[in-house]
């Protein structure tokens, strides 16, 4: 089997700068600057894995884990410090609500936009158009500024463009967290036909009974690391313990 996802050795670090008082912050210029008044926060050390075409991977762990800024590597949203990513065919997802959409532009306009971002031409997102309204259900508000959207409607229209580029490799950060019930079940439905379709599907949510139901493996991260990768129940139950 052809291996969609190809992560080796991936490294990143972030700098989170803490709010110092007056005091602390004259000492340090009295020392010559010496040390650091910011702090480095390894988010991903040392991470390789590898999805291959067709499979649904569930990235599980706790706040701070990593999962969803190694969905952003896999996705291109992030470039990594140190290691590789490397992906094979269209590659679309939602990692961000919104991400991609202009506020003072019109649900329609953003739709053209956004799917030229994920990668279609003018004639496919003409041709797909009605569907795409179909599916987000947003009706007269096709029109309106996004800005005016709740998150509800964004994600409506987000997640119907993104699956409507025919991805190879579909990424999902969330995703059901926000909107209406019936809708996060439409969404589900969705899902499960893209990977019966033999889709790559990586998800990152904190249901794991959603995951349980999309995902047959899973992979657990720790502090930036990966401590499990396996059936998704084992690693779900490891989670839970």
């Amino acid at each position: 089997m052809a291996i969609a996802v190809d992560v080796q050795s991936i490294s990143k670090q972030f700098v989170l700068r803490h709010t110092r008082s007056i005091k602390e912050a004259f000492v340090w210029i009295v020392k010559g600057r010496k040390g650091d008044l910011a702090q480095k926060f390894h988010a991903l050390n040392g991470v390789s894995l590898q999805v291959e075409q067709g499979e649904a991977v569930a990235l599980l762990g706790l706040n701070g884990s990593g999962k969803s800024t190694l969905l952003k590597h896999i996705s291109g949203v992030m470039l990594p410090d140190s290691g590789t990513v490397q992906t094979r065919g269209r590659v679309a997802g939602l990692i961000e609500v919104g991400a991609g959409f202009h506020p003072d532009l019109s649900g329609r306009d953003n739709v053209y936009l956004n799917g030229a971002i994920l990668g279609m031409t003018e004639d496919q997102i003409n041709e797909r158009f009605e569907s795409i309204l179909d599916f987000s259900e947003i009706g007269q508000f096709i029109d309106t500024e996004v800005k005016f959207y709740s998150s509800g409607m964004y994600l409506r229209l987000a997640f119907s463009v993104a699956i409507h580029t025919d991805p190879e490799i579909f990424l999902i950060d969330e995703i059901l967290a926000v909107g209406d019930e019936p809708f996060q079940k439409k969404c589900l439905a969705k899902i499960k036909e893209l990977g019966a379709a033999g889709k790559t599907l990586v998800v990152v949510s904190h249901d794991l009974d959603l995951v349980s139901r999309v995902c047959k493996r899973g992979v657990l991260l720790e502090h930036g690391q990966v401590v499990m990768d396996g059936d998704v129940a084992d690693v779900v139950a490891r989670l839970r313990s």
